[in-house]
């Protein structure tokens, strides 16, 4: 074992000005979704740039996406398609609903759903398609708003690592689907320990989402709590979820969208250095936007070549020996016991994801990493794989 102090695959960067917000909302006595999530929301949408959107912040991108495709009707009888390349998340919460997910293969180059196999999968239940952005490239959403679009399908994009990836020139929520959801967990391109946010244009559908988000009340509980006047009395109107942020959460947000940028330039700094690095290994590295897009570089996934003398588990291994985290993303939908009994899938039947699976890793990708923390896991690849 390397003596050396233990590398994660990934970290937080977290400063004295998020420590300071959190301070001043400690201080302000409004500790739960109030100014703070308020001021978030707005930040977002103009970080996003177009006003005609609607930005919700509540507690996790899952409770975002039920949010979205409860707003949107997917109940009992419902299909909803995503890709199996995917956390669990992404399909569980059409399964909250009661309705059906139908699961299909990647692109093998982006690791992205495939709209083709999208395609070939819709059937009179359809009601969605969930793209997801893996690892902060874009999905094909023009492909996919073709298919959909005719056949009256809404399209709600897990951007949970796409913040702020680009399509067609465009940052990913803003685009033309139905709605976008993003993650600020702990490891994402901007954290707020905890949280999410979803992004419509649809008036009645971010009306809905807003009731749902808080038990189903049909007032803002800020609203109600802040008022002068006595303002007591509401009305449930629906059994809603408790998906909201906190306004502590909140506070770590305002202060990390300030530094997205910044963070974007310095992972685009460290993806460039390790594709320049490796590219002499038995690896497949991950693949960048296309000329005049952003990736967003959540994740930086390597994937050993069929001639590398080495397993994945071996790789990962011997990185952990000399103390460098690593992860995989991810155990394919289809190999976890729940979907795969649920619905009698097997390996063959998604030979991209299962190859990808098969030699894929996450090496560390972060924005407080060092150049020499790089250094560090580019001198190990090498002297692991030559």
């Amino acid at each position: 074992m390397s003596q050396e102090a233990f590398l994660p695959f990934a970290l937080p960067e977290l400063g004295d000005e998020e420590i300071a917000e959190i301070a001043d909302t400690l201080k302000s006595g409004w500790i739960t979704t109030g100014p703070k999530t308020r001021r978030f929301e707005e930040s977002f949408r103009t970080f996003l740039g177009d006003e005609a959107l609607h930005c919700l912040a509540v507690n996790s991108a899952t409770a975002g996406l039920h949010l979205a495709l409860e707003a949107f009707g997917v109940g009992p009888g419902d299909e909803v398609i995503t890709t199996t390349h995917t956390f669990t998340a992404t399909a569980e919460v059409i399964r909250y609903l009661g309705a059906d997910v139908t699961l299909v293969d990647i692109d093998p180059n982006s690791l992205c759903i495939n709209p083709l196999l999208v395609e070939e999968a819709i059937t009179p239940r359809t009601k969605a398609i969930v793209p997801v952005h893996y690892a902060g490239l874009s999905a094909d959403i023009p492909a996919l708003l073709k298919l959909a679009r005719p056949r009256g399908l809404k399209v709600i994009e897990d951007a949970a690592h796409a913040l702020p990836a680009t399509s067609e020139g465009r940052l990913v929520g803003t685009l033309d689907s139905d709605a976008t959801v993003f993650s600020f967990y702990a490891n994402k391109t901007m954290t707020t320990g905890e949280g999410g946010m979803v992004v419509t244009r649809d008036d009645a559908v971010a009306k809905r989402m807003k009731v749902m988000r808080l038990h189903g009340i049909d007032r803002d509980a800020f609203d109600r709590f802040r008022s002068e006047r006595p303002a007591w009395y509401y009305e449930v109107v629906a059994p809603g979820f408790k998906y909201n942020l906190t306004d502590i959460a909140a506070a770590i947000g305002l202060m990390q969208l300030t530094k997205l940028p910044r963070f974007l330039q310095r992972r685009q700094y460290l993806a460039a250095r390790y594709r320049k690095a490796l590219q002499a290994l038995p690896l497949v590295c991950p693949p960048d936007a296309p000329e005049g897009e952003v990736h967003a570089w959540h994740l930086y996934v390597i994937r050993l070549s069929p001639n590398a003398r080495i397993t994945r588990d071996e790789l990962i291994q011997q990185l952990s020996e000399r103390g460098i985290g690593t992860s995989v993303h991810y155990i394919p939908l289809h190999r976890q016991p729940y979907w795969r009994d649920l619905y009698e899938l097997k390996p063959e039947m998604f030979p991209c994801s299962e190859a990808a699976y098969q030699s894929m890793l996450s090496i560390p990708l972060f924005t407080a990493m060092t150049d020499q923390d790089q250094d560090r896991v580019v001198e190990a690849l090498h002297e692991i794989l030559t």
